[in-house]
């Protein structure tokens, strides 16, 4: 009997021991220092340009003065203008005295002079030019107002649900914040225009070159020399912003967004921002589905004017993965709703391409309507009708 006792004691003692040292072990676990890699930054944020997929982040809601980072919006803006037909490069935009007006980075504007949107997007996005700005913004909205309804519309739009614009250029003022994730998002936007990247990952370039009086822009993004495959996007400064940066970089699949909010210099921006895609390059890959302009295939609309209509990938779909996982199980399907009837509208939902690693959904990505396809008419249902009814092979 003794003996009983003394082993259920021992056993009682061992099971003690366990469960004293198992949430230890396990708070140990949780309290693994993950390494702040901006450590000087207000907020941070480090995503995957494909997929949107946040890799690091530090109080990324915070709501703050984004500067000149205001800019990727404006050129946003002004990179759909020119997608929708609204506005050409080569056509030319005139400085009003307002405009002309701006205080800060400039590209000092003349009231009355002529750039062509090309150059105006050089001055925004290379010498981050306030006056530019302004300019393109009365160019596409008739006034600054009107612009600045357009960033806040367009923000709703990407869910970009706590940033609130009150001027296209970031010079300080009331009821204008962003956060470090609302900044990825939008970049994340912008460079689905390829073509910006001309402008934002230049080094250096000139303005009123054949004129009297050129004027030499060097890229306020020094990473774009230093960094080998950066080539964007925006930096910002004011007293109260401090030193702020949206930067991306592309290497091999991987294309990363990388938002400082709130550095103390230059030099500390960089250098945090060089962390995280050093960070980014070394632990993670893209695993590639469709590139954009791919084809898709094509998707049925049920008595529309035209029956089929060709899908093309708007955007690079991928998966972001971190390096040495195993890829053999991944594949995709696409899923097109069967059902589609006219009218269908431009961005209409169609189907999804779903991602599936073995049986396991890994990732969804909705598809939308590239076009807006009317109702035939009954005339044209009719010959479609018996063109198939008296069709032999």
């Amino acid at each position: 009997m003794a003996m009983r006792k003394k082993g259920l004691l021992s056993l009682f003692c061992l099971q003690l021991c366990v469960m004293l040292i198992l949430p230890a072990a396990y708070a140990e676990e949780k309290k693994a220092p993950t390494v702040d890699l901006t450590p000087n930054a207000q907020s941070a944020v480090l995503m995957d340009a494909d997929t949107g997929t946040v890799i690091a982040e530090k109080n990324k809601d915070a709501k703050l003065p984004p500067a000149s980072i205001t800019k990727i919006m404006t050129m946003l803006l002004i990179m759909e203008a020119i997608d929708k037909g609204n506005i050409k490069m080569d056509e030319k935009v005139r400085v009003s005295e307002y405009a002309a007006s701006m205080g800060g980075s400039q590209i000092f504007l003349e009231p009355g002079e002529e750039m062509t949107v090309q150059e105006m997007l050089k001055g925004i996005a290379m010498a981050s030019g306030n006056d530019a700005s302004v300019a393109m913004a009365e160019k596409i909205a008739g006034s600054e107002e009107n612009f600045v309804q357009m960033m806040n519309e367009r923000a709703q739009q990407l869910g970009m649900k706590n940033t609130h614009f009150s001027n296209c250029n970031g010079l300080p003022v009331a009821n204008h914040y962003t956060t470090a994730n609302d900044i990825a998002v939008m970049s994340r936007e912008l460079l689905k225009h390829e073509e910006i990247t001309k402008f934002t990952g230049a080094y250096q370039d000139y303005l009123r070159k054949e004129s009297p009086t050129p004027f030499w822009l060097v890229n306020t993004n020094k990473l774009v020399r230093f960094y080998s495959g950066a080539d964007g996007l925006k930096t910002g400064y004011t007293s109260e912003a401090k030193f702020c940066l949206s930067a991306t970089a592309k290497r091999d699949n991987l294309r990363v967004v990388a938002v400082v909010l709130g550095e103390p210099n230059t030099k500390t921006r960089n250098a945090e921002v060089t962390k995280l895609f050093d960070y980014a390059f070394a632990q993670f890959t893209n695993y590639p589905l469709f590139k954009s302009g791919d084809s898709l295939g094509s998707f049925t609309v049920n008595k529309g004017q035209v029956s089929t209509v060709p899908l093309v990938a708007k955007q690079n779909y991928s998966i972001l993965m971190k390096k040495g996982t195993a890829t053999d199980n991944i594949r995709h399907e696409l899923q097109l709703d069967p059902n589609l009837r006219a009218p269908i509208t431009m961005g209409q939902p169609i189907g999804k391409i779903v991602v599936y690693s073995g049986d396991n959904v890994l990732t969804e990505y909705p598809l939308e309507s590239p076009v807006a396809v009317d109702k035939a008419s009954w005339w044209k249902l009719f010959k479609r009708t018996t063109a198939h009814m008296f069709h032999t092979d």
